[in-house]
């Protein structure tokens, strides 16, 4: 039976694939064995800018699928619409407030990544979540 919640959160996954444009991929490495290098170049793919965050920036030029990196979300200098999540859950606290600080428009995070109270904080700051979902997954079901 689908609820309320469920087609809550397809509205929501629908919207920041279809409406969004640049994306901060927060764990994004150059490591092409890594979940987060595939989603980044789907998400470019699809038209998506995409600035890869991740803290190897800090100490050398950060290059990930032709887009320079940095350090941390607020490094970002430019509007976020989405911060995607690539890091373990009890990491994710962390970059969704850090979110909120740069007023990014949502947050999602992947696979895996659960943190129910920093989605509550999310929502509570009047920004979009998406929790344990990928969006190179989600994007066939949009028909």
């Amino acid at each position: 039976m689908t609820t309320q919640a469920d087609l809550d959160e397809v509205e929501v996954i629908t919207r920041l694939l279809t409406q969004t444009s640049t994306w901060a991929v927060v764990g994004l490495s150059d490591n092409p064995r890594r979940a987060a290098f595939d989603v980044a170049a789907f998400l470019q793919r699809q038209g998506k800018r995409i600035i890869p965050v991740h803290p190897k920036a800090r100490h050398t030029p950060f290059v990930v699928h032709g887009e320079a990196g940095v350090a941390s979300l607020a490094d970002i200098d430019e509007p976020v619409d989405v911060v995607d999540v690539f890091v373990r859950s009890e990491l994710a606290g962390q970059i969704a407030d850090e979110a909120i600080a740069i007023g990014a428009a949502a947050v999602w995070f992947q696979l895996g990544v659960i943190d129910a109270a920093a989605a509550a904080r999310v929502r509570a700051a009047g920004m979009d979540m998406v929790v344990d979902r990928c969006p190179k997954i989600e994007w066939p079901r949009l028909g």
